[in-house]
């Protein structure tokens, strides 16, 4: 008899703030109980021992994945508290579970007995990966060692939040009243829509601007006055530091020295010289080495290059536009001026093409042909935001393989960027299996007044990006939560997807299907489509020597052992860039106080994952591009080869078994426009 299907959605206004750290108290003294009686046993099976901890497990997360999520979504003074309330308990909680001695033991107990031979792969991995973590969660340190270790945790999550909630602060303390749109001038029409919008939002005549993404984009890519591209720039540059519009307000600066230096003693608590190679533990790469050597390689075949691309846009600055003088400010402008010259194209030409309603359902429709899927909206479902739906997705056989809330558009109050989280994980609870169900949000630009929200192609692109995150997620077929999804998937290699799927942004046959003029319905026409094919690598190598700077950057304050400051961080970033940038920055941009996917989010010296993952999904591609695009086949077995087994074996394995070979960079060079060596 199969399992019963299940599906836990969040209640989501059943959440109250106040009561959110009683209900947390509650389950972790509930899950502190299931550690305590199956530590005890001494022949362990995987029934007594791994079952009751997955289903705790779980229990805690159903209540405190929504809490999490509203947090990033929905920020407010109550909702902060009494989440910040919670962090620390939490990281004590994870962090003593981990070095539970009686609970390692257990675990090694049953991956030495005979049963540990009968369980299935899935269940293999996910305790292999546990006897790993045990280890590098500090189970084998003396008890001195382990209550710093705890400490360390504890103030390194307390950290971490403060860092996100500064830049989210600092994010949303900044606003521009504009009372003349002639100083909007060269901003699309719909961008200046949206202005006139927030401020009749707030009762008030004018425009107003701020540092949502989608608003700074638009005054950076188009607007002609200088001096507000200028005004913009610094304020966003300089979020959350000791200079800048709110200058030592909301600032990062302590706050990253002190994470820099808690990671640093955590790893050398465990034996490591630095956190970086604490960090690769658990990734596909072996040593920090191999990363810098493979970032450096990566960069000086770009470099050449990116110089070359930043002469020609200095050059043309001058000649075409009078200025003397290429400043930060100016380079988003300056790049979408040259992309029209050289190929009569602009980043606001392909908007009318992509209305989110078209977008949207298209995307399904691509993601549908590919593996064979079918994803229709829920309705009646809690959802906590007008703008979010909730989605199912059923596969060819008829079977429903999980659900995802969508929440795409840019608002106050809601953390920047673009993301999926896990809300549930696929998992065997007794007689049935609880679905996965993902969140995944995006930053775009929201719709204005009665016209549909019109996204660029780089947001539809982001769309892609974040929706191949949730089928790895989604698309499982391990039962076991551990390896389940992107659980257990090694950090480096969980980008595979996500970058995998934005290839298909920019075939015809799927073009078709994601564009359509938001009044006639035509799609993309075949001049604007030959327009973005041709300008596709325009300043990729920039673009690359970019993302390096970012990685080396990350790869190098992790493997130092001598921040005691924000000016050595900043000195170290400086560094960097000698060595890899092209462009030129004002001595007071402040980029790395807001660069939270190192210093908040899980990107702590792995920020390098999008690089090495981009190795994989090129490589992935180049065999729908040998094959068709939407080749069954080819289709049929990266569901089956990579998005079902999620982390259950290695993921060089898994890309192996799709591909036939190792992965080749060849790929990767030819879709940048650079040359294989």
């Amino acid at each position: 008899m199969s399992n019963q299907l299940t599906i836990n959605r969040p209640n989501f206004s059943a959440i109250k703030e106040d009561e959110i750290e009683q209900r947390v108290d509650a389950l972790l003294a509930q899950y502190k109980d299931v550690i305590e009686l199956v530590a005890k046993q001494k022949e362990p099976t995987w029934a007594t021992l791994v079952e009751p901890l997955e289903k705790v497990s779980n229990e805690l997360s159903l209540y405190y994945s929504p809490v999490s999520h509203l947090n990033s979504v929905m920020n407010s003074d109550e909702l902060r508290e009494a989440y910040n309330k919670c962090v620390p308990k939490l990281s004590a909680h994870f962090t003593e579970m981990s070095q539970n001695k009686d609970l390692y033991n257990a675990t090694l107990a049953l991956k030495n007995s005979a049963e540990y031979d009968e369980l299935n792969p899935a269940q293999k991995k996910s305790l292999d990966n546990d006897i790993r973590d045990f280890e590098l969660g500090g189970v084998s340190l003396g008890d001195s060692d382990k209550a710093r270790y705890s400490e360390v945790a504890q103030k390194l999550s307390k950290l971490q939040t403060t860092f996100s909630d500064n830049v989210l602060d600092a994010t949303n303390a900044w606003e521009k009243w504009v009372a003349d749109e002639k100083e909007l001038a060269g901003m699309p029409e719909s961008a200046i829509a949206a202005a006139k919008q927030r401020a009749e939002q707030k009762e008030q005549d004018g425009w107003l601007l701020n540092l949502e993404f989608p608003v700074y984009y638009a005054v950076m890519t188009f607007a002609d006055n200088a001096e507000l591209r200028k005004e913009m720039y610094t304020a966003y540059s300089t979020r959350a530091s000791e200079t800048g519009p709110d200058s030592g307000k909301f600032d990062n600066s302590a706050v990253m020295t002190e994470i820099l230096n808690l990671r640093q003693e955590k790893a050398a608590l465990l034996g490591f010289n630095s956190f970086a190679e604490l960090s690769v533990v658990p990734k596909m790469v072996e040593s920090p080495d191999q990363v810098v050597r493979f970032l450096k390689d990566l960069a000086q075949r770009a470099i050449p290059e990116a110089k070359r691309e930043f002469s020609e846009l200095e050059a043309f600055a001058k000649s075409k536009l009078q200025m003397e003088v290429l400043h930060s400010w100016d380079i988003g402008y300056v790049s979408d001026k040259l992309k029209q010259d050289l190929y009569a194209l602009s980043d606001d030409d392909l908007k009318p093409y992509f209305p989110a309603s078209k977008a949207i359902p298209g995307m399904f429709a691509v993601v549908g042909k590919l593996f064979g899927l079918t994803i229709e909206q829920v309705n009646n479902v809690d959802v906590y935001h007008e703008d979010v739906q909730c989605y199912a997705i059923t596969d060819k056989d008829g079977q429903l393989r999980g659900e995802f809330f969508l929440d795409n558009y840019a608002r106050s109050n809601k953390r920047g960027g673009a993301w999926m989280d896990v809300c549930t994980s696929r998992q065997k609870l007794g007689s049935s299996v609880q679905l996965p169900i993902a969140y995944l949000t995006c930053n775009l630009t929201p719709p204005v007044g009665d016209e549909p929200a019109l996204l660029t192609h780089t947001e539809v692109t982001t769309l892609f990006h974040e929706f191949g995150h949730g089928l790895h997620h989604m698309l499982t077929t391990m039962d076991t939560a551990g390896v389940s999804g992107i659980n257990g998937v090694e950090w480096d290699a969980v980008e595979l997807p996500s970058q995998f799927l934005e290839n298909w942004c920019w075939e015809r046959e799927s073009l078709d299907m994601i564009s359509g003029h938001y009044r006639t319905g035509a799609s993309l026409p075949e001049d604007l489509l030959k327009k973005l094919r041709d300008a596709k690598n325009f300043q990729s190598a920039m673009q690359i020597v970019r993302q390096m700077e970012f990685a080396l950057f990350d790869m190098q304050i992790h493997s130092s052992t001598d921040i005691k400051s924000a000016a050595d961080i900043q000195q170290e970033l400086n560094k960097i860039r000698q060595d890899v940038s092209v462009i030129p920055y004002p001595e007071w941009n402040r980029f790395q106080h807001a660069f939270s996917h190192i210093f908040a989010g899980g990107y702590s010296a792995g920020y390098f994952s999008y690089k090495w993952a981009e190795v994989l999904s090129a490589d992935a591609f180049s065999r729908f591009e040998e094959e068709g695009i939407f080749n069954s086949q080819a289709g049929q077995d990266f569901l089956n080869q990579v998005l079902e087994v999620g982390g259950s074996r290695e993921a060089m394995e898994s890309f192996i078994a799709f591909r036939g070979r190792e992965p080749s960079v060849d790929a990767l060079l030819r879709h940048s426009g650079l040359a294989a060596a």
